[in-house]
């Protein structure tokens, strides 16, 4: 989901990509971690981001609670870390932290994503969806997608309660990716 927001302090002068908000329910590590790879190319492609910085999301940063579903999120961080090397991508981080510099110091010191992620990967189908939504009402941000990953050629998708702009959204999303799949 390509969300543009406002708040330019955010993101990439406003701009954050966030994944998965539409497919995967409960993913496993190693698909939270492709995601993180899958997501900052999308970043790259389709909202100019030269330089994805991810966060892998949690309700913990850097172990302020214990849960699996948190250890999750660290075993994803850790096989994204190890797979591509060159991703800069760190978690387990908690969304202020992930997005607002002040906190991500002071929750993650030494992090170099901490307070200024423009890619968010939540981890799991309903908190990145509830969270786009709340971004996108709450927020007045614009949301377009959900942009699908993964698959040969360009396919995406559209909720049933779009508007005519949604679509139009999406439709150069998708003709943007046609061209760079060429």
């Amino acid at each position: 989901m390509l969300l543009i927001t406002k708040q330019h302090q955010f993101g990439e002068d406003g701009v954050v990509v966030m994944s998965d908000v539409a497919v995967t329910p409960v993913p496993t590590a190693d698909q939270l971690a492709q995601f993180a790879y899958c997501t900052a190319e999308t970043a790259k492609a389709v909202a100019g981001i030269e330089e994805p910085r991810v966060a892998m999301l949690s309700f913990s940063t850097k172990g302020s609670a214990k849960h699996e579903v948190v250890d999750k999120v660290v075993e994803a961080t850790r096989i994204a870390n190890e797979t591509w090397p060159e991703l800069k991508v760190d978690g387990e981080l908690q969304a202020d932290a992930a997005l607002v510099p002040s906190v991500g110091e002071t929750k993650a010191k030494g992090s170099k994503i901490a307070g200024h992620a423009n890619v968010l990967i939540a981890p799991s189908l309903e908190v990145g969806n509830i969270g786009y939504k709340l971004v996108q009402r709450l927020g007045d941000a614009v949301a377009i997608g959900p942009i699908l990953q993964g698959i040969a050629r360009p396919v995406n998708d559209l909720s049933r309660g779009c508007s005519v702009d949604d679509i139009y959204y999406m439709v150069a999303i998708t003709a943007c990716q046609a061209q760079a799949a060429k």
